[in-house]
């Protein structure tokens, strides 16, 4: 997935092999998207992750339902 445009999320060389990550942290951006599509809800994954401000995990869980393809 292109994490392009989304606000919360950068690439920085050397940080985490280049994977996009939340900005200013080292947790990718799809290990977020993973919990939450494997069943965790926004409070586990803010416990999960306390570094992580619970806005920028709902703003990224929201770019991915934008992105994601339609399922039929």
């Amino acid at each position: 997935m292109s994490w392009e445009g989304c606000e919360c999320v950068e690439r920085v060389s050397g940080k985490m092999s280049g994977e996009p990550v939340i900005r200013g942290t080292r947790v990718l951006a799809d290990t977020i998207v993973s919990n939450f599509v494997a069943g965790s809800s926004l409070e586990e994954i803010g416990e999960n992750y306390p570094h992580v401000p619970e806005k920028v995990i709902r703003d990224v869980i929201a770019f991915y339902e934008r992105q994601r393809p339609l399922v039929a």
